[in-house]
C-alpha cells in the first residue's frame, strides 16, 4: 500500500530541491516513489503542476513509434505515425498514473501565494535514512495517511527540532 505525504515550502526552488534528493534516494533504493508532483501558486491564484512524466508525451511518442514500424510493414509509415500518435496521445490523456491531477489543483488552492507544495506518493521507503536527508528541509505537512506519531517525527525532521515522540539516542 502506498502513502501520500504533501509537504509546502515557501518557493518552488526548495520544493524541487526536496524532490531531487528523493528522486537520487530511490536511485539507491532508499525510497520508492510512485510520483512526485510539485504544485506551485502563483500571485493572481493560478496553479502550475510540475510533474515527473507527461502521460499524454509519452503515449505520443509511444503510439508514433509503434505506428511507424506496423506501417513500414504495409507501406504506409506516415499514415500509421499519423494514426499512433492520435492513439497513443488519447492514451496518455486516459491514464492518470500516479496522483490525480485535480486532487493536486484542489489541494494546491490552500497554498499561500507564491509557495509550493511537493506531492508525494511512497510505496516504500527507509525511514530513518530519508528523515535524515530531510533535516531542516523547511517545509510543513499539510497532508500526510501516515499515523500521528509518524507526521509528527517527520515535520521534526523538516524543521530540524527534536520531535517529542521521537526515540532518544543515547
Amino acid at each position: 500500500m502506498s502513502d501520500l505525504l504533501v509537504i509546502e515550502f515557501s518557493s518552488e526552488e526548495k520544493a524541487e530541491g526536496v524532490r531531487e534528493i528523493l528522486l537520487a534516494m530511490q536511485k539507491e533504493y532508499l525510497i520508492e516513489l510512485g510520483d512526485a508532483v510539485v504544485a506551485v501558486k502563483d500571485a493572481n491564484g493560478r496553479i502550475k503542476l510540475n510533474q515527473l512524466f507527461q502521460p499524454i508525451a509519452q503515449g505520443t511518442v509511444s503510439g508514433m513509434f509503434w505506428s511507424s514500424l506496423i506501417g513500414l510493414l504495409f507501406m504506409t509509415p506516415v499514415a500509421g505515425a499519423a494514426i499512433g500518435a492520435a492513439s497513443g496521445a488519447l492514451g496518455g490523456q486516459l491514464a492518470d498514473l500516479g496522483i490525480n491531477d485535480e486532487f493536486v489543483r484542489r489541494a494546491a488552492r490552500t497554498l499561500q501565494s507564491g509557495n509550493a507544495a511537493l506531492f508525494l506518493l511512497i510505496r516504500k521507503m527507509t525511514t530513518d535514512k530519508v528523515l535524515a536527508a530531510l533535516r531542516r528541509a523547511d517545509g510543513t505537512v499539510i497532508r500526510s495517511s501516515f499515523d500521528e506519531t509518524n507526521e509528527e517525527v517527520l515535520q521534526a525532521a523538516l524543521t530540524g527540532a527534536r520531535a517529542a515522540s521521537a526515540p532518544a539516542k543515547g
